[in-house]
């Protein structure tokens, strides 16, 4: 075989390469994006919702000592906040519904408020306990991997300032979240049920309340005390 039927003709740009150097050409343009499609097909998977955290291609410095671009530890930061709120409002349901174990601390548990939820499905508590669990790890394996890449991990402690339910099976610690005075928007359900309009295609068409009354005034997703509980849970 001579030197001609060895060469790979390269459209892209007209040159010619033996099998070799043709290999060696086109893997370069390869390696420049191998960081992104190696993360993007190794997205985090979270909670109810996925998202998924890629690891965009940085300087060269970076990626050759194995760290984070500041693009990349940002995005990753804000992953983590998102689920220490995440985090922050399932203990608060935990503490007075969730089974009672090692695997989530926390409260001591409300029979009263287990006994309404479990109306609505009596493996509520398993539910509750899972999701709650399921968030915590989510922020610390988050905040694990900044450290180990060396960027600082996320803390939203200063930011705790919220009182939280006072009834019984409550830790009773401030919170970041408040599940207390909720004002909730229940026209996601309709978007889904009604087919004579697209929220897409009538931008300007406004979805009625699945629930009106919980978009008016605010409302609580727990007892706000123990009276409350005992009066208006069981």
């Amino acid at each position: 075989m001579n030197k001609v039927d060895t060469q790979i003709n390269d459209l892209s740009n007209g040159q010619q390469f033996s099998p070799e150097e043709n290999v060696e050409e086109r893997v370069k343009p390869l390696k420049r994006s191998v960081s992104r499609r190696t993360f993007l097909g190794k997205s985090f998977a979270f909670g109810a919702g996925t998202i998924g955290v890629g690891l965009l291609t940085g300087p060269r410095t970076a990626e050759a000592r194995g760290g984070l671009t500041p693009g990349d530890a940002a995005l990753l930061r804000f992953a983590a906040a998102a689920e220490i709120l995440e985090a922050d409002f399932w203990i608060q349901y935990n503490e007075l519904g969730g089974v009672r174990d090692d695997e989530v601390p926390g409260g001591t548990g409300n029979e009263d408020y287990t006994k309404a939820i479990e109306v609505l499905d009596e493996d509520m508590p398993i539910y509750i306990h899972d999701n709650t669990d399921d968030e915590i790890t989510h922020h610390s394996f988050l905040n694990a991997y900044l450290a180990s890449k060396g960027a600082a991990p996320v803390s939203l402690e200063p930011f705790r300032t919220l009182p939280g339910s006072s009834a019984t099976g409550s830790s009773g610690i401030l919170r970041l979240t408040n599940l207390t005075r909720l004002t909730v928007d229940t026209s996601w359900w309709t978007r889904y049920r009604i087919d004579s309009h697209n929220p897409d295609l009538d931008p300007n068409f406004t979805f009625p309340q699945a629930v009106p009354t919980l978009a008016v005034g605010q409302h609580t997703a727990i007892p706000r005390t123990g009276t409350a509980c005992t009066r208006q849970w069981r």
